[in-house]
């Protein structure tokens, strides 16, 4: 929305008792109201092509007036007040952060859902789980977040056979209308996008993509995790731009890893050798190393069995 003379305005006023630090569960209770942590300006670090993207988004809900009551563009676009927008990529890019900061910069209370809280082993209890959780952000005017939404935007089974099969359609038609009517904000994110239903993916106004960081991002992610009061045993510049190439292939969530196992070798070092702890590129490699090493084992061992490939191919809709 915007002011008479098109200056963005806030989107909606304070967040009130959330701005405080509080949360609550209002209406059915399906996940937590909160009030977020980040916004897209101050805490997330992103690729060009990702930002542009959230940045038209932003666009269209910061000068929704002009375009829909100024312009007349409600009487071709009458669900002009909700944005549907799809995170895809690999997993530790930032999507969920993402999805949070954009709720923050929206200044908006945030809800967030995987799978897990709305799946219910009695029938018919996640499409009512999927009804609740639109219900609450719609009495809230809460940006509605669904994690792992591969598994819910999945291709309706054609063959039913059982139970759980009339539950996965069940499901998947309920979100379908909830999403015809509701207005507000709607996040998506997956790892795995490739077998959304058309019915989903047609609906979906914005598909941004989240890559694993180009060497620029990772100076950047770098230079914030090295925070000032880390001791450092050389120069920063020089530190960086070493661990910087060293990354490639990082994403995000796994250069703050580094961080977290490189720190302790520091401490421990200078325990043992009694000296001053100091941060410094061999720690840095040794925790990078680690890293990749677990890609590697992760890689090595993630056999599946032939039941579980075809109860995950079913909950994904993969015929």
């Amino acid at each position: 929305m915007t002011t008479q003379n098109n200056a963005p305005a806030p989107l909606r006023p304070p967040l009130s008792s959330l701005e405080r630090g509080e949360s609550n569960k209002e209406g059915s209770g399906i996940g937590l109201i909160q009030n977020p942590r980040f916004t897209l300006d101050k805490d997330v670090i992103l690729s060009h092509s990702t930002r542009t993207a959230l940045d038209e988004c932003l666009a269209r809900l910061r000068f929704h007036q002009t375009i829909y009551q100024q312009w007349n563009f409600s009487c071709v676009d009458p669900m002009g007040r909700t944005a549907i927008l799809n995170f895809y990529g690999p997993p530790g890019t930032g999507k969920t952060l993402c999805a949070e900061a954009l709720a923050g910069q929206l200044r908006m209370p945030f809800i967030a859902l995987g799978i897990a809280e709305l799946e219910s082993k009695f029938m018919g209890e996640t499409a009512k789980n999927i009804q609740a959780a639109f219900a609450t952000a719609k009495e809230t005017g809460a940006l509605l977040f669904f994690d792992e939404a591969d598994t819910l935007l999945g291709k309706r089974l054609s063959s039913v056979t059982q139970g759980v099969d009339n539950e996965v359609n069940a499901m998947r038609s309920t979100l379908l209308i909830e999403l015809e009517r509701f207005e507000g904000i709607v996040i998506f994110a997956t790892n795995f996008a490739r077998n959304y239903d058309e019915a989903f993916r047609s609906r979906i106004g914005y598909h941004v993509e989240f890559t694993l960081p180009d060497l620029a991002a990772r100076q950047q992610l770098w230079n914030k995790f090295l925070v000032a009061e880390i001791p450092l045993s050389q120069a920063r510049e020089t530190l960086l731009e070493a661990v910087s190439d060293l990354s490639e292939g990082l994403a995000g969530r796994e250069i703050r890893t580094c961080m977290r196992l490189a720190l302790p070798k520091v401490l421990l070092e200078a325990e043992q050798e009694e000296i001053t702890p100091q941060l410094g590129i061999s720690h840095l490699r040794s925790a990078i190393e680690q890293v990749f090493a677990s890609h590697q084992a992760i890689a090595t061992h993630s056999g599946r069995t032939a039941s579980e490939v075809s109860t995950a191919k079913k909950l994904l809709g993969i015929q």
